[in-house]
Order: C-alpha cells, then sequence, then structure tokens
C-alpha cells in the first residue's frame, strides 16, 4: 500500500477510535481542561504580578539605569561599555553623531527595532530603558540572554514529556474505570449466542457494577425462560410421539377395502406429517442449544444427495424430476451423515412445494468452493416477497399461512436446515432467484 494509503488509513483510524471510543474522548476532556485551566491559571496570575512588582521596580530600574549610564560617560567610551557588557548580563547600543556601536554587532545585528525587539519584546517598556546624553548620544540597555538561552527549550520539553505522562496515567486511570463496560459488552455476547454459563465479572461496587449485576439478573431470567420453554417443548414432542405411533400402527391395521382406502391413505399422510414435525421439533431444539453433538464422519456429498432424491421418490410426487448437477472431484466433508441428509431433504421439500404449476422442477446443486462446498437448491416458482426474506429462517415464520397450511408446511423447515448449517461452521442464505427461490448453503472441509 502507498504511503499516501496508509495515512489516509490510519487518519480514518483514528476518527473511527475517537468517534467510538468513551475511553480516548474523556481522556481528551481531561487533557483540553487541564490545559485551559493551566493557560488561564498562568495568564492570570502573569497579568496579576506583573502590575503589582512594574510599579514597585520601575523607581530601582530608573536609578540603576542612570548609574549603568554615568558609568559608560560622555561622551559613551565603547571600551567602558565593553567592560559593562562582561561583567554585567546585559547589552548595549549606542547611536549619536559621534559613536556608533551595539555590544552583540558581530553576532546577532539587525536594524534598532529588531535588535529592541530581541532583547525586551515588542510591548517592552523603552523609555525606561535608554537614556540621552548631554551630547546627543542615545544608549539603550537590554538583556543578555546568552547564559541561559537553552532555558526555555528545555523547560517546553520537560513541560511537553509532564504533559504526555499525565495523559498517559489519565488514559490508564480511565481505561480502569472503563473496564466493566468491556465485560458487560462481551457478556452481553455471550448471552446472545446462547452462553449464559460464564456470568459478567463483577469489579467494582459503583454504578457500573451495578449494571452489570443488574444485567447478570437480566440474563438469568431470561435463560430460565429459555430452558422452561424448551423443557416444555421437549416435553410436549415426546409426549406426542407415543400417540402418534400407536394412530399410525391402528391406520395400518385398518381393512383395505375400497371404502375405506382413501381416509386411510390421507390419515397415514397426516400422521406422517405430524411425526415429521414432532421430529423437526426435537431436532431444532437439540440444535439450537449451541453446543449440539455431531457425529461427523467423512462424507460424499454428492452421493448422499442422490440418495435423499432417491428416498423422496416414494413419497414426493415430482420427486424424479429434480434436476442434479454435481460438479466432478469434489472432497469428502466431515459431516453429520443423519442432520446433513435432514437439511437436504427439508430444502427439496420446501422447493417441491412451492414448484406446483413451475415451467421447470426445481434444481440442486453441488460445487466446489475454495475451503468447502456449496450445496444450492432452486426451485421455479413464484418466490416470495423481498421483505420477508430475512424472516424465512425464523422458527414457524409463513409468508404466505393459507398457502403454507394447504401444503402442509409449518414454518420449522428452513430455520432447521439454518440451525444444521451453522452446527457445521457453514453459512446459509436465502435470495430470489427470479423466478424462484434459492436457498445456498456452504460447508466447509
Amino acid at each position: 500500500m502507498p504511503p499516501e494509503g496508509r495515512k489516509r488509513r490510519w487518519r480514518h483510524r483514528a476518527r473511527h477510535a475517537l468517534s467510538h471510543s468513551l475511553q480516548w474522548r474523556l481522556v481528551i476532556l481531561f487533557l483540553l481542561l487541564a490545559l485551559a485551566m493551566t493557560g488561564t491559571f498562568i495568564y492570570g496570575m502573569q497579568k496579576a504580578l506583573s502590575v503589582g512588582w512594574r510599579d514597585a521596580a520601575r523607581p530601582l530600574v530608573t536609578d540603576y539605569v542612570d548609574r549603568l549610564v554615568t558609568d559608560i560617560g560622555t561622551p559613551p567610551d565603547v571600551e567602558r561599555a565593553k567592560a559593562l557588557t562582561q561583567r554585567l548580563p546585559v547589552r548595549v547600543r549606542i547611536s549619536g553623531p559621534v559613536v556608533n556601536w551595539q555590544s552583540d554587532t558581530d553576532k546577532e545585528g539587525g536594524s534598532e527595532r529588531a535588535w529592541r525587539d530581541r532583547h525586551f519584546g515588542q510591548d517592552s517598556d523603552m523609555p525606561l530603558l535608554q537614556r540621552m546624553t548631554s551630547d546627543g548620544h542615545r544608549i539603550q540597555l537590554g538583556l543578555s540572554v546568552q547564559a541561559w538561552q537553552d532555558r526555555p527549550r528545555q523547560v517546553g520539553w520537560m513541560t511537553l514529556a509532564v504533559l504526555l505522562l499525565l495523559t498517559a496515567l489519565a488514559h490508564a486511570y480511565t481505561r480502569r474505570l472503563l473496564r466493566p463496560l468491556d465485560d458487560i459488552r462481551s457478556g452481553a455476547r455471550r448471552f446472545g449466542t446462547g452462553d449464559f454459563a460464564n456470568p459478567i465479572p463483577i469489579r467494582r461496587r459503583d454504578e457500573l457494577g451495578q449494571l452489570a449485576t443488574d444485567v447478570n439478573a437480566m440474563a438469568t431470567s431470561l435463560h430460565q425462560m429459555l430452558e422452561a420453554k424448551r423443557g416444555l417443548l421437549l416435553s410436549i414432542s415426546h409426549e406426542l410421539r407415543s400417540p402418534l405411533t400407536r394412530a399410525r400402527l391402528n391406520t395400518e391395521l385398518l381393512p383395505e377395502t375400497s371404502e375405506v382406502q382413501v381416509q386411510r391413505q390421507a390419515l397415514l399422510r397426516d400422521l406422517g406429517e405430524m411425526r415429521d414435525l414432532v421430529t423437526d421439533l426435537l431436532e431444532s431444539e437439540r440444535l439450537g442449544q449451541g453446543h449440539a453433538a455431531l457425529h461427523v464422519e467423512p462424507t460424499d456429498l454428492g452421493a448422499l444427495a442422490r440418495e435423499v432424491v432417491e428416498s423422496m421418490a416414494l413419497s414426493h410426487e415430482g420427486a424424479l424430476d429434480v434436476q442434479v448437477a454435481v460438479e466432478d472431484g469434489l472432497p469428502e466433508l466431515p459431516l453429520d451423515r443423519t442432520r446433513i441428509r435432514l437439511l437436504v431433504r427439508n430444502l427439496l421439500d420446501n422447493a417441491l412445494r412451492h414448484s406446483a404449476g413451475a415451467a421447470q422442477a426445481p434444481r440442486l446443486a453441488l460445487e466446489g468452493e475454495v475451503h468447502g462446498v456449496r450445496l444450492s437448491v432452486r426451485d421455479f416458482g413464484p418466490g416470495v416477497d423481498d421483505a420477508s426474506l430475512p424472516h424465512l429462517a425464523e422458527p414457524f415464520y409463513r409468508p404466505d399461512a393459507a398457502r403454507e397450511r394447504a401444503t402442509g408446511g409449518v414454518g420449522l423447515g428452513l430455520h432447521l436446515c439454518k440451525l444444521v448449517a451453522l452446527a457445521h461452521g457453514g453459512s446459509f442464505v436465502v435470495r430470489n432467484a427470479q423466478p424462484g427461490l434459492a436457498v445456498t448453503v456452504v460447508l466447509p472441509d
């Protein structure tokens, strides 16, 4: 990356960190407040002290300047002026009809105004530090800072170092104060994924500690509610299995006469759908726990998909017309065969139920990815509204309840497919293929 690109990215990261980091904003606020208070204090004290000391020191400075000018003599004696600059930290400038000399000509030079600004500052009181002799010479005195001219620079660097140290200490202290926010954020993420085993650590007893305690209490209540719901659903599903099995057995024992044959087949179909619903409910709850035990083994996904299509041909009209396209050379993947078979069956079942009257039969394709295999199932039916796409994999969601009831769906098939894909570390995407609906699952190797 070119240097300009790195600079732009660094500036973008800095702006993002500043706008999204409460810690850095607090540190900058503290730093600006400290600078403002320090500057205000220094300015005020300088003004207060300068006014009082200036009035008190003026007569003393006036008398001392008169004495120094007298020592130089009239007319001004350059040798005496040189001796004066060697003895005292002063600079001398003499201008007049006979003598024109300044003590630092060879070193700095410059005009009279530059000399005055260099030794006194732009706001200096020059009449206090200059005298006119009787022969028309003007003698100006100024301080010589040669002996300590590096002192302000050293003080400046020391001030900057102390300021940076104070900033680092302020950041460290702020980071320590706001550390519970990081714990709360990490805890909220864990709770969102269903991990309630590790509560948020309580490090302090201030407002943030109380907030962490309240979030832990909320997470405990949510966990209890979810466990109660799961327990109720699992209990109901288990209890339904026995009467469903008995009802199916009794239906199988009905006499195969022409009068009851149609009713017998319809009853067996309804009982089979109820059995599949109970199975899907139990499987979705197991996979929804976040720690489903997968019995993985090397699996040829292409062969498994063909087996599912052949088995569905016995009970689903149109399953034999499903187009199966498997890319050559696909690697074997570590998969739970039972759950992947369930995923393929549900995707094909969903595609077949929504392909009534479509120009083409559903299509199942397997293609290689960089680190896995992409499985896609597409139907050529009417599809769904774009607003419904994000909700299709939610449990019991049906974009058209009346049509789903007529076709036997309850809104668990795609939800279960998504859980199976995520349990294998893969991805699950639903999109409108125009026409039809396409579901893509990527399974890693």
